[in-house]
């Protein structure tokens, strides 16, 4: 994926020397997809959710997935992992592209942080 024209930055270091990769919409759409055919119940979809946004935003320090699909993830790692990493993509996204509906004052102050 292209840099975002509008994110400060696309990835985010982890401790354990993966990184974070912000998400093109196509790449969010396909991950709900693939949850959707990877889910049996309604209680599933959560998680499964998850598992195939990380299968695509979770890579090595070169740039390579870790995961080939959310299967993977979901095989890989406990659901407490998944959860943690899900949580902390989600906090970096709302850092680096603040909702449109923010007023000039509150972006500002977002992007300050």
């Amino acid at each position: 994926m292209s840099p975002s024209i509008l994110a400060g930055r696309d990835y985010m270091e982890l401790d354990n020397g993966m990184r974070l990769r912000l998400l093109s919409a196509l790449e969010i759409l396909q991950a709900r997809r693939e949850a959707d055919k990877l889910c049996q119940e309604e209680w599933e979809r959560a998680l499964c959710a998850n598992a195939c946004l990380l299968a695509r935003a979770l890579e090595t320090q070169e740039g390579e997935c870790v995961f080939s699909s959310g299967e993977a993830v979901l095989s890989g790692l406990r659901v407490e992992e998944i959860s943690n990493l899900a949580r902390t993509w989600s906090r970096f996204n709302r850092e680096e592209n603040p909702p449109l509906t923010l007023s000039q004052e509150q972006a500002d102050e977002v992007k300050k942080k």
